[in-house]
Parts: structure tokens; sequence; C-alpha cells
């Protein structure tokens, strides 16, 4: 029998199947019967034999036995087996768990140690972004430190040089004192207090008393008096403000006077200042081909005048079978025309009947007027027409209309001269020399009058609109944190879009400007995206031109777009550190420029003591930085200015709402948006201007929830009318434009349009404030109109690029004549195109960039070339190749001359790129035509040797740039005389030269030959653009005059006479201010004030004019006026009784003058308190007096209370404190305390050496302390004038 031992050997493992560990096998003895017998033995079937033996049966019985127990040993077997598994489990189990818990602990640790790690590379990236600010901090600072210790140390080399140059003077004095036998003692090495002053052998004082170191005191007898100049007549609103920052305006301070007539003017309509010269034609059938001639001969002569002066051309004709049904339209352009014609033969007709009357009869002075008449034989004057030219005769009492009889010459002559202001000889001027002579207007810098005038309408038209609006509180407020103690950061205007931002700026300013007339306003608005008003580098090209204003010459401006934004803090602290009173910039949708944080770093800086900064954004795209600025937020209107509003404009309109109608606005206009100022103006021009129904009206508006739905409920109203879709396509060329497009330029492109019914059309837009029309322009009003023509007829914007193709068409085809109009419109639109190599074929038309250049728009240009993929020397070389090839096709001398200015405008480009190597080819090359076409002694040959030795002077090549400018000097004073402006900018560029060599003594004697040039023709014609805009506004005044006797008129004639007083034209004041007396005493009556003030300013005219008798006589009359209408102590009177004072001191009547002088130093301390400087200034000129008539000891204690008030007001430092202490070492000295007046002198002389020096020359100040006197030496800045 076999054994369970032979299944297993002892000692071996027995595996698990299940993977478990296996354990030993036991021995277990026990015996096992085989398998197949135990089978046969258990299943045997059958009866069981009977009479079987007892052993057989035994036998079985022990084979059962013997099979249980091998079977329960087996079931042992297995049951031991089955145990030793479960425990194999158990313990493999509890290893797992193990196993389980130490990876679940590790992966606790590696999540702690991934966010430990996370943390601190948070925490780094954090460290390195502070790091990287603190770095970018560091540079802006470090950058801040060199330019102020860059100012410091030219301050301090200059004031070094003026101490040598002082010393060498005092040493050469004492030279000649010596040589002429006059003995010089040291105090130092005397006893005697008598030896502290220097006395000739007679005992009279020294020469360095009486010559120069004291200026204009040598003795009492010529002892400075502060306002014993004259200082010009009165503006209107002197009663009010004072005396007014044009009180007492100087002509020897041209730029003072031109940047405050700038900015206090009277508000101008704004058909005055479009930029477009409209003729107004009146035609009847007979006259049809006479008017064809003149639009087809001769308009476009007077059209190529126009747009070479800067202008719009466009003639202005109604049909005469349409013209009836367009009668507000023809009313219209009949008061915004330049000029009215009159083409009539033998009949008339209805309609030309009514605008003969109205421009002929009704108003012939308010419009320059033609008249055409041909009369023919066959054909005699009806009933009608003869009557009409008897009531034109009539009404023509001024002479005024000029009557055309031959057609060809006469009627053409009078419209240039009418329309542009040119004499016959200018008529058929060269284009070059209208292009040289605006040029030379300018000097050196190249200044955009177009982006000026648009500023400036900008302005007006937001003044006029922000009447009717409510912004007191805000105002106030304003006024508040403006005067808060410096330093202050600047002031953030914020709001939505459309709530009065910019009206409100506007509104304030224009009441700072009445109230605080020493302060200078720098403002700028911000139009459209990626207009030319939000170009960031000419707004601060701008801004820096309008500062520099106040200097004698400006040609130290950069034109480099990044040294453009970097100079500006430089000259902003500069001028601000002479200019008295504060300087306040306002920025309006300042976050509509393009990238404003980056190129506005300066706002972040700490701005000067008396600078103030105020710009307004919306609240939704404001930067974040600049949200930690004081903020003034604009509300929405309150349900009582809501109803305001509309109700003056229902009532302008004579418009009367029902108490439902109005209930039904009340409770439409309560939540934020149809409570923004924009959309309840709007809001009211519906109502009364559509030309629906009240009621349907009403119905729709109320529909509207925000401003876009009601714009464009108002394009609905607007287009309803009209049957074509050529009104649509205006709008749409309109916002895709660049700047805007002009009337003549919509009829172009669209010539089925038609004037009447663009009239028609532009009217119904601007009631609606949609459109409007701005240098000649026409733009939307607001930005949100531009969005909804874009979503309304443009498909979103999908549109655009159609439109942009009309545009860029229509200014392709006109490269004949390159307009400003052209390089403004053209390269941008190509670029919007992305139309990169026909935006370089425009670039490459010489004349565009030449425009675009010469207009100061560098930075543009500059962009077009980075885009088009040209850097600076492959731009160079593609402008070389082609002026090579423009060379080709010039032959006649006006070619040739046009060739020259090209070659000298590129060089100037290259030299201001800093490309000098290339600069001085086009710029010799200039020189050669010049000298060739024109003479070499011609003004022309000068421009280039003054560019050409600029160009040696940054090389460093002093000698040859020396040559250069003496050559040029020459030629000026050949060509203008020795007293031109041009000598005068030669004599700037050898002084700053010379000063380049430390040849200090020969630039200071250049330097002052120039500045008494420019004083001089300052005085005569003004300098820089100032004449150019005081003679258009002069212009634009005298069309205010025309009309009827008002008090308004006066006023507009006092200041036109003021304005030709300015401009030297004495004659012309003298009518003008004449006919405002005499207005004044119709209209007022002769006892008012305003006839005192034209007395004045007439009294003031006749003392230049040394006609002293006549002005005393105007004097008193006004002085008894003033005395009978205002009060003792009212500022005016003093004013009249300190100038009739002074004629009475010029006419030696000095008794007269002492009553005059005490009872103006009284009404001043009545007026302002004894301790403002204007008391000071009184009691100088009565010190003055009382020295004339010997009565020193009287003037003593006059001069020394003025000194204590200017020391207390102004600082021991500023320059009145030193004019007085000269004043008081005069009398001193005259006294015999020749000690006293020395220390007083040295004093003196310390302040004036104390005062800051100027890169451009010393600054005339505006106006003195009082607002009554002027200095050359720039005062400090004032405190705060109260309100």
């Amino acid at each position: 029998m076999g054994t369970a031992s032979s299944l297993v050997s002892p000692g071996e493992v027995i595996e698990d199947a299940y993977g478990g560990e296996g354990g030993e096998a036991c021995e277990i003895p026990v015996e096992v019967k085989p398998k197949a017998r135990l089978l046969r033995s258990s299943f045997r079937r059958g009866p069981r034999v009977i009479g079987a033996s007892f052993k057989s049966t035994g036998s079985v019985d022990l084979e059962y036995t013997a099979e249980y127990e091998r079977l329960r040993k087996e079931y042992e077997i297995f049951r031991v087996s089955k145990n030793n598994e479960i425990t194999s489990m158990q313990k493999k189990e509890a290893k797992l768990d193990e196993e389980n818990k130490r990876l679940r602990a590790e992966l606790q640790a590696l999540q702690k140690t991934y966010q430990k790690i996370l943390r601190e590379k948070e925490s780094a990236l954090e460290a390195k972004y502070q790091a990287m600010e603190r770095a970018a901090t560091f540079e802006h600072d470090r950058d801040k430190v060199k330019r102020q210790f860059k100012i410091f140390r030219e301050t301090k080399e200059k004031e070094i040089q003026d101490l040598l140059r002082a010393k060498r003077d005092l040493e050469a004095k004492l030279q000649q004192l010596q040589a002429q036998g006059i003995m010089v003692y040291d105090p130092d090495d005397s006893d005697d207090d008598d030896n502290h002053t220097t006395v000739t052998a007679a005992g009279t004082p020294c020469d360095y008393w009486g010559g120069g170191v004291l200026g204009s005191e040598p003795s009492m007898g010529s002892m400075m008096q502060l306002q014993q100049t004259f200082r010009g007549p009165e503006f209107a609103h002197s009663l009010c403000d004072v005396e007014g920052p044009f009180a007492n305006v100087s002509r020897d301070d041209w730029d003072a006077a031109v940047a405050s007539l700038l900015q206090v003017s009277p508000h101008v309509s704004q058909a005055l200042w479009s930029n477009t010269v409209r003729c107004y034609l009146i035609s009847t059938q007979e006259t049809q081909a006479e008017l064809d001639i003149f639009t087809q001969s001769y308009s476009p002569r007077l059209r190529s005048l126009c747009e070479g002066l800067g202008h719009f051309y466009l003639n202005v004709c109604f049909p005469e079978e349409s013209a009836a049904s367009y009668a507000l339209e023809r009313r219209q352009e009949m008061e915004r025309s330049s000029v009215c014609v009159l083409l009539l033969k033998s009949s008339v007709t209805s309609c030309v009947l009514e605008d003969a009357e109205e421009a002929f009869v009704k108003n012939p002075d308010g419009h320059p007027l033609v008249l055409y008449l041909r009369t023919v034989e066959a054909h005699p004057l009806s009933g009608p027409t003869r009557q009409l030219l008897e009531r034109v005769n009539a009404a023509d009492k001024a002479a005024k209309v000029k009557v055309a009889n031959v057609y060809l010459l006469s009627l053409s002559l009078p419209l240039c001269q009418e329309l542009l202001g040119l004499e016959g000889s200018d008529v058929d001027g060269k284009d070059s020399g209208i292009d040289e002579g605006r040029e030379e207007d300018s000097g050196d810098v190249l200044w955009d009058l177009h982006d000026e005038q648009e500023q400036i309408e900008a302005y007006q038209q937001a003044c006029s609109a922000a009447a009717q609006l409510g912004f007191q509180k805000y105002i106030d407020r304003l006024n508040d944190m403006v005067a808060a103690p410096p330093p202050t950061p600047p002031l953030l205007v914020s709001g939505g879009p459309g709530s009065g931002k910019s009206l409100l700026l506007s509104k304030w300013i224009e009441l700072q400007q009445k109230h605080s007339p020493n302060t200078l306003f720098l403002y700028h608005f911000v139009g459209r995206p990626l207009s030319t008003s939000s170009e960031p580098v000419l707004i601060i090209k701008r801004l820096t031109v309008k500062l520099l204003q106040h200097f004698w010459s400006i040609s130290g401006l950069s034109m480099d777009p990044s040294k453009i934004l970097e100079e500006f803090p430089r000259w902003l602290e500069r001028l601000s550190s002479r200019h008295q009173g504060n300087i306040i910039i306002i920025i309006d949708s300042i976050d509509q420029i393009q990238q404003a944080e980056r190129h506005m770093k300066w706002l972040i800086d700490p701005l000067p003591v008396n600078v103030r900064v105020v710009v307004s954004v919306n609240v939704e795209t404001c930067p974040q930085a600049w949200r930690l600025w004081p903020t003034l937020h604009l509300d929405p209107l309150n349900p009582r200015e809501v109803k305001s509003v509309i109700n003056t404009e229902c009532l302008a309109a004579d418009v009367k709402l029902t108490k439902d109608q109005d209930k039904k606005l009340e409770r439409h206009c309560r939540s934020a948006s149809t409570c923004n100022a924009l959309y309840v103006t709007l809001l009211a021009k519906m109502i009364t201007k559509c030309a629906w129904s009240l009621e349907k009206t009403l119905e729709q508006c109320l529909l509207c929830q925000d401003t876009m739905s009601l714009y464009s409920l108002g394009l609905k109203v607007a287009l309803d009318s009209l049957s074509t879709d050529g009104e649509r396509h205006m709008l749409c060329l309109v916002c895709a434009s660049h700047n805007g497009v002009s009337e003549s330029e919509v009829l172009a492109v669209f010539p089925d349009l038609g004037l009447p019914v663009l009239s028609s059309l532009l009217y119904t837009l601007q009631r609606l404030c949609i459109v409007g029309l701005g240098c000649g322009l026409i733009r939307f009003q607001h930005l949100q109109a531009a969005e909804a023509v874009r979503l309304e007829f443009m498909d979103g914007g999908t549109c655009s690029p159609a439109y942009r193709e009309k545009l860029i068409h229509y200014f392709t085809s006109c490269y004949d004549r390159v307009t400003w109009r052209v390089a403004d419109e053209l390269p941008w639109l190509l670029q919007q195109q992305e139309d990169r190599a026909k935006l370089q074929l425009s670039l490459l038309n010489l004349f565009v960039s030449q425009n675009l250049y010469k207009r100061g728009h560098f930075s543009e240009l500059l962009a077009y070339w980075q885009y088009v993929g040209k850097d600076k020397s492959s731009m160079a070389t593609e402008y070389f190749d082609s002026l090579k090839h423009y060379e080709k096709s010039c032959e006649s001398e006006d070619s040739m001359i046009r060739l020259g200015n090209l070659y000298e405008t590129l060089g100037r480009f290259l030299k201001d790129l800093g490309l000098l190597s290339q600069a001085v080819a086009p710029l010799q090359r200039s020189l050669e035509i010049r000298e060739t076409a024109l003479d070499p002694d011609h003004p022309s040959v000068a421009l280039s040797l003054h560019q050409l030795a600029g160009v040696y002077v940054q090389w460093r090549k002093y000698g040859n740039a020396e040559q250069f400018y003496k050559q040029a000097l020459e030629i000026s004073e050949n060509a203008y005389g020795s007293d031109h402006a041009c000598v005068a900018r030669e004599l700037d560029s050898l002084a700053m030269l010379y000063q380049k060599q430390n040849k200090y003594e020969q630039a200071e004697k250049l330097r002052k030959r120039s500045v008494r040039i420019r004083q001089k023709t300052a005085r005569q014609k003004g300098h820089m653009y100032g004449f150019t805009l005081l003679r258009r506004r002069a212009l634009q005044l005298e069309e205010l005059t025309l009309g009827k006797d008002t008090a308004d008129c006066a006023k507009t004639f006092n200041e036109l006479g003021v304005l030709y007083y300015l401009q030297n034209n004495l004659e012309a004041a003298k009518v003008f201010l004449t006919r405002s007396l005499e207005m004044r005493q119709r209209v007022l009556g002769p006892d008012h004030p305003d006839c005192a003030q034209s007395l004045n300013n007439l009294a003031a005219l006749h003392t230049e004019r040394r006609e002293y008798e006549t002005a005393e006589d105007m004097y008193e009359r006004a002085l008894d006026i003033r005395k009978r209408a205002l009060s003792p102590d009212h500022p005016s009177l003093a004013y009249t009784l300190k100038h009739l004072a002074m004629l009475y001191k010029r006419r030696g009547k000095l008794e007269k003058a002492v009553p005059l002088y005490e009872l103006a130093l009284d009404i001043r301390e009545k007026s302002f308190g004894p301790k403002h400087p204007s008391v000071a200034t009184a009691l100088v000129n009565l010190a003055v007096l009382y020295c004339h008539l010997k009565k020193h000891s009287e003037a003593l204690p006059l001069y020394e209370q003025a000194l204590r008030v200017y020391e207390d007001s102004l600082g021991r430092s500023h320059p009145r404190v030193g004019e007085t202490l000269k004043n008081l070492a005069v009398l001193s000295y005259e006294e015999g305390d020749f000690e006293k007046a020395a220390e007083l002198y040295k004093r003196a002389m310390e302040i004036k050496e104390a005062e800051p020096s100027l890169v451009c020359g010393k600054a005339p100040s505006r106006h003195s302390s009082s607002g009554d006197t002027f200095s050359l030496r720039g005062p400090a800045p004032l405190p705060h004038a109260p309100r």
C-alpha cells in the first residue's frame, strides 16, 4: 500500500497556488488502500448472499473503517492546508496594510513638499516682479535725477560765467577809473565811514553808480518806476475782473499778449470758425451761362488758392426749380457763407428775390457782396428786377456792394480779395511764395494751425453746450481740489461715456480764465481713437510749444518723438519756475490716447508747486495705477436737472409738454443709463427737433433705454424723409475716414448726392447732435454716434474697407496738387487697408511727406515707414532715389524751386532723425539748386546754409558751421535789413555756437543784439505763430461787428481796437475804439462805465501817439464818469487815476499827479488790503514821484513799506524785491548814506544773479503781481488769488 508520504516528500515546500508563501509538509503514517479496490467495494450492487460466513462480513466492515480513516485523514490534510493558506493570506493582508499606510504617508509628505515648492515658486515670482518694478522705478528716478542734475549744472555753469563776466567788467571799470586819476579806497584799510564808496574829485558819484550796473538809475531823475511805461488799453471785461489780463498789454511782451488773447477772447460763433470758404451764388435761368463759366473756369482757381492757404472752397447754389423746397437750408447757408454773389439780367424769380432780399437788403453788412448785372438793349429790366436793384442801392449805405460789369475780371478779383484777404498782386503769386510766407510766420517750429484750430473749436463748442447743464457743485469741488496745497497728484475726473466730462472741464476753464487772469491754461481735447488728436507725441508737442510760446525763441525744440516726450517735464519745470501764477494742464479723455500709461509717464512724477494737472477718463477704461489719484466722479443727472435740461430745450423751441408727458419723461429718466447727460440732451433734441409728431416721437423715445438706441432712432428720423441711399453713404464715409471729410469731398465722392440734399441732411444731423463741422470737416459729435452708424449702416464695421477704397481713389486722384488733407488721410487709409505697397508709394510722393513733416507730424511719418518695414537708412535711400527720379522731370524755374524745397525738407528730416551723414547730401543739393535757379544772395540760400550749419554743429565741426552761419547772416541782412527776424535767428545760432566754444563775450553781444531785434519785430509784426492767430482772430471779430448797434457789438469794437493796437496798426485801432465809444454813447448813454472804458483806451492810444492834450482830456472825462458811476474804492477807478497821474508826470505836472497817486494808493489798500503786491506797486510809484519833487523824507518810508509788502507776499528773492532795493540804494546814496546804499545794492544784485536762466534766453513774464505791469525778469509764482 502507498502512503501519503509518497505524495509529498518530507521537508518539501508546498507552494500556494494563490501566490502566498508555502508551508512545510508533515509526515502522516496512515495506510491507504488502493483507490480502485475501494471503489469496487463501496459501490457493489445486488442482494446480499444468504448463508455467508462471519469472516467475510467482518472483513467488509474493516474495509469501511479503513476507508473512513483514510478520508478523515485526507480531510484533515485539506483543512490544515487551507488553514495554512488563510494564515498566510492574513499575514499578507497585514503586510499590505502596513505598506499602504507607508505609501499614504509618503504621498502626504510629497503633497506637502509640492505645496511648499509651489508657494516658494510664487514667492520667487512675486519677488522677481517686485525687483523688476523697483528696477524700473530706479531707472525712472535715475533719469529724473540726471535731468535735474543736468539742469542744476547748466544753471550753475551759467552763474559762474556771469560772475566771471561781471568780474571782468568790474576790473575793466576799475582800470578806467585808475587811468582817469581816481583813487579807489578799500573800506578794510580805513576806519573812516565816509570812504565806503567811490567818489570823483569833484565829489560826485562815480560811474559805478551812474553807468550800466544800475541800468536805468543813474540818478533820481531817471529812477526806475514800475509803471512808467504805457501798458496799453483795457479789454471789455476789466470792470468785472479788476483790471484783467488785458488791462495793460505791452507790445514789448508779444508772447504774453498773444497767450492771454487766445485764452480770454470772446467766443466766436461756429460759422466764423469754419475753415471752408463758402461762395453763395444767386442766379436765374438767364444767367445760367455766366454761372457755368464761373463754376468751371474760375472756381478751380479759387479752390487752388484756398487749398494753398489751408482752406476748403465750396460753391453753394440751389437750382431754381428746387430752391423753394429748401427755404430753411438756403437761409442757413447764407448765414454761413463767406461771400454772396448775385447774377442778374432782366428778370428774377421769387426764390431769387427772397435770397437777394435776405443778403443784400436786410443784412447788407453781414457778408461781402458782389453783384453782377448784365443789361441787354433787347431785354430791358423788368419791374421786379428794377425794384430789387433800387432796394439794394438804398440799403447799401456804406457802398460795400461790389458791382461787376465786366465779368471775366471784375468778378474774380473781388472774390479773391474778399475771400482770402489777398491783394491783387498776391492773387497771381507763386505757390511756393505762399508756402514760404506761411513757414516764415511759424519760425523754426513745425506747427500745424489746423490742430490748434481744432482744439479751440472743441473748447468753444463744449462751452456753449455746457451752458444748460448744472455743473456748479462739480466746479466748486474742482476749485477746492486745485487750490489744495502742493505737491498734488493729477486730479481725475471720471464718469461714464456721455456723462459730461468734456462739458464740465470746458465750463470750468472758461470760469477760471475770468477769475484767475494770471493762470496759464493748457488744454487738449482728445477726439476719436486713432485720430490725429489722440496721437500722444502730437499732444505733448502741442503742449510744449504752448509752453515755449512764453519765450523769445523756441528753436531748441526737438522733433524726435522720444525726445519730445522726454523733454516735456523739463520745459514744464523751467517755465513754472519763472511763471507768475499757476499753470493748469487739462487733458480730456486721456484714456483714448494710444498707450496712455507709457506715453504719459510724466504724470506720476512730482509736479512743480504751481502746476496742476486735470485729466478726465471713462470709468471702465481708466488704468488701474491712476485710480489712486484724487477723483471727482460725475454722477447721473438728478430728476430736477433732467427736467431743467428738457424744459430749457422745449422753451427755446416753443414746444409745450402736457403734464402727462412730463410724468412719462420723469418716470423714464430714472435709471443710470437714461439719466446720462448725453442721453438727456439727445432726448430733448429729439423731442424738439424731430420731424415726427410729438406723440409719436415721445412714444419711440421712451422705448430707447440707452444712448446707443436713442442715436439709432435719431438716424432713422434723419434719414426717414430721404429717398436715396447717398445720405447713408455720407455717414459711412465719415466713419471710415481718419479725421472726417469735408463737404466738397463728399460731393466729389458721391456726385449724385447734390449740395441741397447734403445741406439739408447736415442741418438735420447737426440739430440731433449726430455730426458737426469742425475745421471745415464733417465729424461725429460723440463716439457713440459713430458707433451707432457703424452698427446700423456698416454691419459692425465690415463695410469699412469699401468706403476707405472710395476715399483712397479720391485722394489718389489729387496727386497733382497735394494738400494737407491728402497727407492726413491717404497714408492712414492705406495703412488701415494693410496695403503696404501702395502706402510706400504714397510716402514716396515727396509732397505728401513734405506736408506731414512741415506740419509737425514727424512721429506719424515715422510710424508709416515702420509699418512698411523700412528702417531709417533704407527710408533715406528710398527718398534719395525718388528725388533723383523727380529731378529728371524738373525743367522750369518753378519746378526747380520746388525741388530745392524738397531737398531741404529731406535734409532737415534726416537731421532730426540723427542721420547726419545722410542729411548733408540733400542739404548741399538744395543749396546748389537755389544758388543756380534763384540767386546766390537769395534768402532761400540763407535757409540752406543755416540748415547745413546746424548739421556741422552736431558734428562738432564748429569752423565750418561758423562759416555757414556768417554767410547766412550776411545774406539775410542784405535781403531783409539788419532788424529782421531772420537776422535774429542767425544771430541766435551764432551765439549758441560761440557759447559751445566758450567764447562767452562774443556770444553775449550777439544774443543782446538778437533780443533787441526780436523786441522790435514783435512790436511791428509779432513773432512765431502768434501773429497768424492774432490776425485771424481780428478778422473774425470784424465779422462779429457787422450788424446793428448793440452793447455786445460795441464791446467787440473795443476788443478789435486792442487787437489792432497790438499789431501796431494805430490808425485802425483808433477807428474801432472811436466806433466803440460812439456806439456805447448811443446805446448805453454817455455816463455809462463802459463809455469810460472806451475813453480810457482812446486816451492810451493818444498817449502812444504823443497827443498828450487829447489824451489828458479823455482821461479826465473817463475819471469823471467812473467817479460818478463806480464806488470810491473800485479798482477800475484806481486804474484811470494811475494813468492820468502818469500823464501828468510825463507832462511835468507833478503837483497835479501827487493827489491822484495818493488816491490810487488808498483805493488799492481798500480793494486788496495793505499786504497785497498791488499796494506795494502803488507805494513805489508814489515814492518815485516824491523823489522827483525832492521830498526824500516822504519817499523813504513808502519804499520801506513797499519792500516789506513785497518780501512778505512774493518772497525775499523775488525780482520786485530786487528792483525796490535798487531804488532804495539810489535814494540812500543821494541822501549821503553810502554804506547803506552799497549794502542795498549788493543785495539787489544777489537777487538778480539768483534768477534762473533758460536755454532759449530770458522769458518775459506775463503780468505783474497786480496785473498792470510787465517785467522782462521772471517773477516767482504768486500765492493763490482769492476767488
